[in-house]
């Protein structure tokens, strides 16, 4: 470990650029600071050119593991004393990466599935806002299976996947925003007591607050661990 005030963070990042973005915005928000010193250091490997990950969770292309595992132990050898990535469905290569790494991995669908349990424990389920390889990977699902919570995903995989690439094409305009709250909404209408936006471009247009049920941004969820971890405030995970 590193032996400076503060642990340095290292993201991951480009996948996509602007939920990449949103992520440093908020460690920001999460960080008592007066001063730029006394921010946190964070090195982040904004790689939008990492092919995509549902094709290869899919089966269709090689592995993207190598790949990720490779930009991670960059930042480690950057001076990361741990590692996140800024994408949820990305996890389904998380072995890769922790296999790569001496320093400790922070995983966003671990510290999203605790937040889960801190606020809606005794829930019979919880929506989820995913893409189609986090979805086909159970990265949620199997997470929460052990504490008895049931994942209700939209029946529309396909009209999320068009709202989540409009969004990353840069559209946030109330048509976008209005869409996922239905698609939320119809969730919350099925006996979810919660909403997990479990792609990191979800809560670029849907926030807690919006529905008649919590919703459990990631990225937030991910941004306020990190500032945790780095200020000391609570021990890392176990490598």
């Amino acid at each position: 470990m590193s032996d400076k005030d503060d642990l340095t963070v290292g993201i991951v990042g480009g996948m996509g650029p602007e939920a990449t973005l949103d992520l440093f915005a908020k460690i920001l928000g999460h960080t008592a600071a007066r001063t730029d010193q006394e921010h946190l250091r964070l090195i982040i490997d904004n790689d939008p050119k990492v092919p995509n990950r549902h094709d290869a969770i899919a089966g269709r292309i090689p592995s993207v593991g190598p790949r990720l595992a490779a930009t991670a132990c960059g930042l480690e050898r950057a001076g990361a004393d741990f590692v996140v990535m800024a994408c949820n469905t990305a996890h389904a290569f998380e072995a890769d990466v922790r296999a790569a790494l001496t320093v400790p991995f922070v995983s966003i669908i671990e510290e999203t599935c605790n937040e889960v349990l801190r606020r809606v424990g005794g829930a019979a389920s919880v929506g989820l806002l995913a893409a189609k390889g986090c979805l086909d990977a159970g990265l949620y699902q199997k997470a929460l299976a052990g504490h008895g919570i049931e994942v209700v995903v939209p029946a529309e995989t396909e009209r999320f996947m068009k709202l989540l690439y409009a969004i990353k094409s840069g559209d946030r305009a109330a048509p976008v925003r209005a869409a996922m709250r239905g698609l939320a909404g119809g969730l919350v209408e099925r006996g979810a007591a919660a909403i997990i936006a479990g792609c990191t471009e979800v809560p670029l247009v849907l926030s807690d607050g919006d529905l008649a049920a919590p919703v459990i941004d990631s990225t937030d969820v991910l941004a306020r661990r990190c500032v945790a971890y780095a200020r000391y405030r609570e021990p890392l995970p176990a490598r």
